[in-house]
């Protein structure tokens, strides 16, 4: 007997919490994080894998077939499961949960039509001040956060679709407007994803976003004896991105030039300047390849005291 809810979460760890609580209905994880490199609309696509894999190969050295085992395989799964009536939706606050949230949700406004669509997202919670993951709830709080699920209109999901389409565009700037004017009650934590999404474009500055900026003050705040140090850091007082551990290797590899040392961590003079906005090192960090979804991150600078985007003219 096929079971009449089917459950997608926003990775592993809600996945098997879920089974061990015995949640009824098949559950999916989805595995992707579509806040880094380059996206398009037309999400389950050939070519939207195609663009995914070369974007994860290239940045994060990872395989074809590591890449068809935890990813296509899954998808796969997904696309078998036509029959549930009810789609529960596990996400978090934070722009990684958010971006690939809304992914989730246009694809199921096209291959999915008239199924009901329901979101658990964590967040707020009373207890705490502080937002938290589902990975952080007690069972009991996370059996209350399935009983005050919300149930997605059609509103809803065409709102949820036209934010994802917007975010693959080539360009932010009706982001950077519509997210302001045309708020959604029910995805309650998007409006502060998406502005967390557009300060990773470059500050027009010191060429340097808000992530890459702050890494460079925590290295220089602190004293590390290793990179692991200063990304558990990093961790621990990311605002609400929802990064892992690798996705700050990554950037710090990519700032390898702001550092003399990662043993112990010091930065260089030219990483000093360019943090204290003494030099501006746009210029030699652009890259045509570089992508925030889908739009050029080094076409736009993003202007601290008005903030807003600019776009850069060739």
């Amino acid at each position: 007997m096929i079971s009449p809810k089917l459950h997608i979460t926003n990775g592993d760890f809600t996945t098997k919490r879920l089974e061990e609580l015995n949640f009824e209905g098949k559950v999916i994880t989805w595995r992707e994080m579509l806040c880094e490199g380059k996206t398009t609309a037309d999400v389950g696509s050939e070519s939207f894998w195609k663009i995914r894999f070369e974007f994860l190969k290239t940045s994060y050295k990872v395989s074809k077939q590591k890449f068809i085992d935890n990813t296509l395989k899954e998808y796969r799964n997904l696309c078998n499961e036509k029959a549930q009536d009810e789609i529960i939706l596990w996400f978090e606050h934070d722009l990684f949960c958010q971006v690939n949230m809304l992914a989730v949700i246009s694809w199921l406004k096209h291959y999915r039509k008239g199924r009901q669509i329901s979101l658990v997202c964590s967040g707020k919670i009373n207890t705490q001040k502080k937002l938290v993951s589902l990975s952080e709830l007690s069972k009991n709080q996370l059996q209350e956060h399935y009983k005050n699920k919300i149930t997605l209109t059609k509103d809803d999901i065409e709102y949820a679709d036209y934010i994802w389409q917007l975010y693959c565009s080539d360009s932010p700037l009706q982001l950077e407007n519509i997210y302001k004017l045309d708020k959604n009650n029910t995805f309650s934590y998007l409006e502060e994803a998406i502005k967390n999404h557009l300060l990773r474009f470059p500050s027009i500055e010191n060429g340097l976003n808000h992530i890459e900026n702050s890494i460079l003050k925590t290295a220089n705040n602190n004293q590390f004896e290793s990179k692991t140090q200063l990304v558990n850091k990093l961790l621990i007082n990311q605002e609400n991105y929802g990064f892992a551990d690798s996705q700050y290797f990554n950037k710090i590899d990519q700032l390898k030039n702001m550092f003399t040392s990662f043993n112990p961590i010091k930065l260089s003079k030219i990483g000093k300047k360019v943090l204290h906005q003494q030099t501006n090192y746009y210029g030699k960090i652009r890259s045509d390849f570089s992508y925030l979804g889908g739009a050029k991150k080094y076409s736009y600078l993003y202007v601290n005291t008005t903030n807003k985007l600019l776009k850069i003219t060739s």
